[in-house]
């Protein structure tokens, strides 16, 4: 029981070390720290499995919140239960922790042409992070070879590069052809169980 107690232990703290350097050096938002968390907690650690990491990716996206903080949430849920609540603490540390030294020094920051221009380099890289994230998902839904999702996954596109719409109605849109689609291959299996 002790060694149970042990092993469960060091899960929550590598849980906890694990999300507070994923969000210690991750600049740029909520999609790339999903990114950096696929790669630690899916490629690395292989506690999640892809499928998994992009469902977390889609609820943590269409849940009000921070994507990076609702991320943590599901991933801490999913490999710790109620005590992966430590996934969540080690997320939201450290931009605390920077942002109250960034806004104790505010004014010595905001004139510096040093660091306008280091965060002029930061916002290329984040640009870059997204870019990998996006292709990594949409490679895992293309290679499905589901004509439907596909469908889905292009449309998006669309709507959002070509016609501007609101990502809210893009997610709404997408989660209800989903659910229609549940719904349809309900409706057949009950068809094809009646008929047997």
């Amino acid at each position: 029981a002790i060694s149970l107690h042990e092993n469960r232990l060091k899960t929550y703290c590598k849980l906890f070390l694990k999300s507070f350097a994923i969000s210690a050096f991750t600049f740029g938002g909520g999609f790339v720290i999903v990114t950096f968390m696929k790669r630690k907690f899916v490629d690395t650690l292989h506690w999640l499995d892809e499928q998994e990491m992009l469902d977390f990716t889609a609820l943590a996206q269409s849940s009000p919140g921070a994507i990076a903080v609702n991320a943590a949430i599901l991933v801490g849920l999913k490999i710790c239960g109620a005590a992966g609540m430590a996934a969540v603490l080690g997320t939201i540390l450290p931009p605390m922790i920077i942002l109250s030294v960034v806004s104790f020094f505010y004014s010595a920051f905001s004139s510096n042409l040093f660091v306008a221009l280091a965060l002029k380099g930061m916002q290329a890289g984040v640009a870059a992070v997204i870019l990998d994230v996006a292709w990594d998902l949409g490679e895992g839904m293309v290679k499905k070879k589901s004509l439907y999702l596909n469908l889905i996954l292009a449309g998006a596109f669309a709507a959002d590069l070509f016609l501007g719409v609101n990502v809210i109605y893009i997610i709404l849109a997408a989660a209800g052809a989903g659910i229609l689609r549940a719904v349809l291959q309900k409706k057949d299996k009950e068809g094809r169980e009646g008929s047997l």
